[in-house]
């Protein structure tokens, strides 16, 4: 029987099919999932911010886009995955509130679906679908079995990309 394994906030978890992993609320977070097409290994990681060098004496690699993705690379090839027949899908990175200034602070969002888009080129896993930006949260599930990421947020239709 499969189990769903919970991913919390600036954390990450791998999971071999039919195993599959969800997070819940991602507002400004981003949705990191990735899956070796051949072994069925996956994981998703929920970023948080996106450059680890902004902050100081912080402990949590997986908090942030530019750690916590290639954390994530690591331990899947640990379990056998290989870069090659890597593939990812990215979800959140909503602007959460309306502002109009473009100050960095205020476009958390969007400075994570583009430090999450920029690690995973510098990895070299391509990255086949995404659903981000927007104003709405969402939550999402990944199945690597079939690369299957459904998204959820409050008032929209289910989708999968």
């Amino acid at each position: 029987m499969s189990e769903l394994i919970k991913v919390g906030m600036a954390d990450l978890k791998l999971c071999i099919s039919p195993d599959s992993v969800t997070t819940l609320g991602l507002g400004s977070c981003v949705g990191v999932a990735i899956r070796d097409t051949q072994n069925k290994v996956g994981g998703l990681a929920h970023v948080m911010l996106p450059d680890s060098t902004a902050i100081r004496n912080n402990v949590n690699i997986y908090k942030f886009a530019d750690t916590g993705i290639a954390e994530l690379v690591r331990l899947m090839e640990e379990k056998g995955a290989k870069r090659s027949r890597m593939v990812a899908k990215i979800a959140g990175g909503a602007q959460m509130f309306a502002f109009q200034n473009k100050n960095d602070l205020v476009r958390v969002g969007e400075r994570n679906v583009e430090a999450s888009i920029k690690k995973l080129k510098e990895l070299k896993i391509p990255i086949l679908a995404q659903d981000t930006g927007d104003s709405y949260g969402r939550t999402v599930i990944f199945y690597p079995e079939n690369g299957d990421f459904v998204i959820r947020a409050v008032g929209k239709p289910e989708k999968v990309i």
